[in-house]
């Protein structure tokens, strides 16, 4: 769907400024016009219109089966192989190396991409059937194994990524180069908010305990890229106030407060009115949104209502700010207050040398949070509804790093690996496509990142390839010129 985003604005340049605005006003000017002004702003861009609300016309392009979407973000690369596609051809040659005819020509990261060894190494605990769908599983993961029925497994997950800033960017935006928007932002920019009270899209980011995993969550992770600014991720703070700057200083009352933004709002306008910079816009929008989440925030955050029972599923550190467990908690009460897209960034997942340690701890930490928002969302009615996405970057090797008599990691990965999705029109109780014996080469219904990109729009309600923005002479989309639905995962 392609949107002219500036007609207006340009409209509004008077001859003053055509000639005043600056020393080469009339240059500049006249390149725009060249140019055919492809970086354009829509006259229904106004923040504080009800379009801005409803999102784009004519979207969504069909019935939506998912109102709202949450991301449980697993940074690092979880091992595919020790947790959701067990081999057992890998506990039979144990130590053995992954035949030249498996690996091929596959592109490794520079820690490993040398090897003269490929030594097989086996899950490092034992997989269990869960459910009455029988999806195999390892042990580590009991509460979310215990949703089996309600997801669909896919075991064939592939990406030319093999770092992990190029590989979440990847996903988030659809490009491994920084500088498109993150996923968030065009649904928020396609569909609108359903909710005045919070932002449209919010972002929470937590670690292991131990620290272990050293990957930084970057903002253009859920970034506006060259959409306006109004689009982008709120992030919520793991530490002291969880949107800083919300709370009236000392002496200012909320009247006070009130008319202040009413007279920068009058004054932000009339600079509109005469500029016509679409970033004015999410400076109004920016304002109005603090004052409403002075009242919004707190409550969000106000537990005491919430029972016991539904406090002990998310496990112990339920009510430790900053926790992964903490984060899933807020992300229910902000999806049941009508936010459409929440991104929890969880980092930990990188076991290069501790492996036979850090992943058990990792799945302890974050497995039993994960299930218990499903399970809340279920309980709720919300989760046909709502679109729930578990997954990282890329997966682990199926063979061993470090010494090579010994390993004691895994290396990052990205010809096969796994994700599991669920609610929000996908097929519950299945496990889709599959890996050869190794975990290595995708036998069978191959999903690239752009395809899961595409399907997971589409459950939205959203034709991937007709959400544009044209931007620097051409028409981008999340998926860029890539992608396919895969109807294997809808229900």
């Amino acid at each position: 769907m392609t949107i002219d985003l500036h007609r207006e604005n340009v409209a509004r340049v008077t001859r003053r400024q055509l000639f005043g605005s600056a020393a080469c006003g009339i240059g500049a000017a006249a390149l725009a016009s060249l140019l055919k002004n492809d970086n354009l702003h829509a006259a229904d861009d106004d923040p504080t219109s009800s379009q801005a609300v409803l999102g784009r016309p004519g979207l969504p392009h069909h019935k939506a089966k998912a109102k709202r979407v949450v991301v449980f973000w697993q940074g690092g690369g979880p091992s595919h192989v020790d947790l959701f596609d067990d081999k057992p051809t890998l506990r039979k040659i144990s130590g053995q190396d992954i035949p030249d005819s498996v690996r091929g020509a596959t592109r490794l990261s520079t820690m490993s991409a040398g090897y003269g060894k490929w030594p097989c190494v086996p899950a490092i605990k034992p997989h269990k059937n869960y459910g009455q769908c029988g999806t195999t599983m390892s042990e580590m993961l009991p509460s979310i194994g215990a949703l089996a029925d309600d997801i669909c497994l896919v075991r064939s997950m592939n990406t030319e990524a093999v770092n992990h800033a190029p590989g979440v960017t990847y996903f988030m935006t659809g490009a491994q180069v920084p500088g498109r928007p993150s996923m968030g932002a065009w649904l928020s920019y396609g569909l609108g908010s359903e909710t005045d009270e919070l932002p449209t899209f919010v972002v929470m980011t937590s670690s292991d305990k131990g620290k272990t995993c050293g990957q930084l969550f970057f903002d253009y992770y859920w970034g506006s890229g060259f959409l306006p600014s109004q689009y982008q991720g709120v992030r919520f703070r793991n530490t002291g106030e969880l949107v800083p700057y919300l709370t009236n200083p000392p002496g200012i009352s909320s009247a006070a407060r009130r008319a202040l933004l009413d007279d920068i709002a009058a004054m932000n306008a009339a600079h509109r009115a005469d500029y016509g910079d679409p970033e004015i816009d999410t400076r109004i929008a920016q304002y109005e949104m603090a004052f409403r989440m002075q009242t919004s925030v707190p409550s969000l955050v106000d537990f005491s209502k919430e029972t016991k029972t539904t406090i002990d599923r998310y496990g112990p550190d339920a009510l430790n700010q900053g926790t992964y467990a903490n984060n899933c908690l807020i992300a229910r009460r902000l999806l049941e207050r009508g936010v459409r897209f929440v991104q929890l960034m969880h980092s930990g997942w990188d076991q290069h040398s501790n492996l036979f340690t850090q992943l058990e701890r990792q799945c302890s930490d974050t497995e039993g949070p994960s299930a218990a928002l499903v399970n809340d969302l279920k309980e709720r009615g919300m989760l046909d509804d709502t679109l729930v996405v578990w997954g990282g970057e890329f997966g682990r090797t199926p063979f061993g790093q470090g010494n090579p008599a010994k390993p004691n990691g895994r290396d990052h990965f990205g010809k096969a690996y796994s994700w599991w999705l669920a609610g929000g029109g996908v097929k519950p109780g299945t496990v889709y496509g599959s890996t050869d014996e190794f975990g290595w080469n995708i036998t069978e219904n191959p999903v690239h990142v752009h395809d899961m990109q595409a399907t997971m729009l589409h459950l939205c309600g959203i034709d991937h390839t007709r959400l544009t923005f044209r931007y620097q002479g051409r028409q981008y989309r999340l998926t860029d010129v890539h992608g396919e639905v895969v109807p294997g995962l809808l229900s």
